[in-house]
């Protein structure tokens, strides 16, 4: 009996084993083959190319590298006098254009006001002429005098958007050009995350499903929404033909790895996302069916993940 009971005993212990085997080798297979995660994430934001819309020379430079602004602040100033010239001979322009304009109103007026027995209608006529060809240059000189304030104003470089200032190498005395780019300014209302996930785990994630994101060498979490999925990807098998026909490769891989598709992240508004730098590594963890419980192997899998980028730093 005793002997039996053992037999029984070491038979229960293997069919325990097996089963718990098969169990964590399902679990296994969902989480790296089937459920929706990726270590192929970035930190994204829109970078704005800060340039000047006059050319001179940089008086002053108002931020340093890497300080936060807000819309509207002055990043930089450029040497105004020039800008200030041509609007003071601007304005004595249109001083003068005004006089004439008004002269000319008042001979056609005294002009109308004559019968034809006086004033010969060529003569009318010519001084109607001559009082539009008046109005005309005193809009110009208006029209001069008013874009001669404008470029007194965009001496004055500010910034479009808030954000954070990057690459900041400008100095004092420098020529800017117009158009000509000379700092970045990174839009922090734009910054998410994009996750490259396989194709064959986007039928997985659907619009609105919660995120996790967990940034490289971060112990600190962060929570997001699907936002979208990109409507496409580029087709590097498939060119165009110099007669615009499509030029396909014609040799084919017998091994085909799965195409990784962009998914965008809205995070969670909180102080921590609103500092984040555009560019770090994120791994991105989608839970599908509107729960961000952490799953089982969740744990396992974040302590997997930190050994192994501590081991690239020391590599590296």
């Amino acid at each position: 009996m005793t002997r039996f009971l053992a037999f029984v005993g070491r038979f229960a212990v293997t069919g325990l084993l097996l089963l718990a085997a098969l169990v964590v080798g399902a679990a296994l297979w969902d989480y790296y083959l089937e459920a929706p995660w990726t270590r192929d994430g970035r930190v994204r934001a829109e970078v704005v190319g800060v340039a000047p819309d006059v050319s001179g020379l940089v008086r002053a430079v108002e931020v340093r590298d890497n300080q936060e602004v807000k819309r509207g602040d002055v990043l930089f100033r450029i040497d105004p006098e020039r800008f200030a010239l041509a609007l003071r001979q601007a304005e004595a322009v249109v001083a003068g254009r005004k006089a004439t304009l008004t002269q000319a109103e008042a001979d056609l007026a005294r002009y109308q006001q004559l019968s034809d027995n006086v004033v010969s209608q060529q003569r009318l006529e010519a001084a109607l002429a001559t009082e539009q060809g008046a109005r005309a240059a005193y809009d110009q000189a208006v029209a001069d005098r008013d874009l001669a304030k404008l470029n007194l104003a965009r001496s004055e470089v500010r910034a479009s958007v808030n954000g954070r200032i990057s690459n900041l190498e400008l100095r004092p005395g420098t020529y800017v050009a117009t158009g000509k780019a000379v700092m970045a300014l990174v839009d922090s209302d734009t910054l998410h995350v994009e996750g490259y996930f396989e194709e064959t785990k986007l039928d997985r994630i659907r619009i609105g499903d919660p995120v996790t994101v967990h940034l490289m060498g971060d112990s600190h979490d962060f929570t997001g929404r699907v936002e979208s999925v990109a409507a496409g990807i580029e087709d590097r098998e498939r060119s165009a033909g110099a007669n615009l026909l499509a030029n396909v490769n014609p040799t084919f891989a017998w091994v085909r790895l799965a195409q990784r598709v962009p998914v965008r992240v809205a995070l969670d508004p909180t102080p921590e996302a609103a500092r984040l730098t555009a560019g770090r590594t994120a791994t991105v963890v989608v839970h599908p069916g509107g729960t961000a419980e952490p799953r089982p192997l969740d744990g396992l899998w974040r302590r997997w993940e930190a050994l192994k980028g501590n081991l690239a730093a020391h590599k590296g």
